[in-house]
């Protein structure tokens, strides 16, 4: 029997990042081949190019299984899978196509009709579930949207992460709490805002670390390693990982604007602090984003408008660490599906489209009602 052939094509670090424990996962399964493309998005006038050089070096794959997508495009798959949804890196032909989602953050960029495209929609929980039904794209004749979690969380049940051993490796000392920085990338976030003050601000104060984390893909172009250099020192340290799951995993405290990574951190249940971005959230509804601040927003941590107040923030939020916990943990029930098993029913999702599996096992189907079903969708 011929090994089914899945590729996986992204232009951003996190896009594998949220794709690599099901990677792993299904590297031990004889019946697949894996394959890998993409590569960074470089924008010059109208031309999109992307760069594979150096994009899945820091990561534990198969390199002959790597291809430009010049090559992908010439090459018939049976199954695509993508963190994206852009269709512009996209095989010659895929037979299926999931998507598997890189973002949980209540700007639901990811609540878009463009998702249809693919035929299989893996969601991360009730919370986009719902986001999917009241705009009307689940759909009986439409792309089949799934309840399966969201894979690259499971790291934090795991039992692969240590605390201690993350900070040491961070070059800051674990017996001092810790705070991570990590803005989004959009336009006017807020490291291009208040970001800097906020910063120089926190890392005066001897009582803490400070781990900065600028976006992997920003939209603006700043050189933020260079530009934060000055601040470094044994307590302020700039992560150049491309992983934020083990620092999110060890922070204390965590400071961010409107980045998924809020999100991801109610799992842990401890004190956010929100660097407010009006401009920011403008740009979102502008470009289509389904912006939430009703249901949970910035309501699950405190919201700073002047960066003059980070340190009284900070100090009350971690005087009072429960507070807005009850939210927290509401959040982190309906956002993230049964936490800890999303990269095995995503893996059985795409086994599925490659006609290897003939169910989709404990893999919840969703109908165009709150009525959830366990039947196997058709492919």
């Amino acid at each position: 029997m011929d090994k089914k052939r899945i590729l996986f094509s992204g232009y951003a670090p996190v896009h594998f990042l949220c794709f690599y424990s099901v990677y792993q996962y299904l590297s031990k399964d004889p019946r697949v081949e894996l394959w890998l493309s993409g590569g960074f998005r470089k924008k010059n006038d109208d031309k999109v190019s992307y760069l594979l050089d150096g994009f899945y070096d820091s990561f534990d794959v198969d390199h002959n299984k790597v291809i430009p997508i010049e090559k992908a495009r010439e090459e018939d798959f049976d199954v695509l899978v993508c963190s994206h949804l852009s269709d512009s890196l996209f095989p010659k032909s895929a037979h299926k196509t999931v998507q598997i989602f890189h973002g949980v953050s209540f700007k639901n960029f990811a609540v878009r009709e463009k998702a249809l495209r693919f035929d299989l929609l893996c969601l991360p929980g009730n919370y986009h579930a719902s986001r999917y039904r009241k705009r009307g794209l689940i759909r009986k004749d439409g792309a089949n949207c799934l309840l399966t979690g969201f894979p690259k969380m499971d790291a934090f049940f795991d039992g692969s992460l240590d605390e201690e051993d993350i900070l040491r490796k961070a070059n800051v000392n674990p017996d001092k709490p810790t705070i991570l920085y990590a803005p989004t990338g959009g336009k006017h976030n807020s490291l291009e805002t208040m970001g800097e003050e906020v910063i120089e601000k926190l890392s005066m104060e001897t009582s803490w670390n400070l781990l900065i984390k600028p976006h992997d893909h920003p939209k603006n172009k700043i050189n933020w390693f260079s530009r934060l250099a000055r601040f470094e020192n044994e307590r302020v340290q700039l992560l150049r990982d491309t992983n934020v799951i083990p620092y999110l995993y060890a922070a204390d405290l965590l400071i961010s604007d409107a980045s998924s990574v809020t999100v991801e951190y109610t799992l842990m249940d401890r004190p956010i602090v929100f660097l407010d971005v009006p401009k920011l959230f403008e740009k979102v509804i502008k470009r289509g984003g389904d912006l939430d601040l009703d249901t949970y927003g910035r309501k699950i941590g405190t919201t700073v408008y002047d960066p003059n107040d980070i340190v009284q923030v900070v100090r009350n939020s971690f005087s009072h660490p429960r507070e807005h916990s009850e939210l927290r943990q509401k959040m982190a029930k309906d956002v993230f599906f049964t936490p800890g098993g999303a990269t095995e029913r995503v893996a059985n999702v795409i086994l599925y489209a490659a006609e290897i599996n003939k169910s989709l096992g404990n893999t919840k189907i969703l109908s165009s009602n709150e009525t959830e079903r366990n039947s196997v969708c058709k492919l």
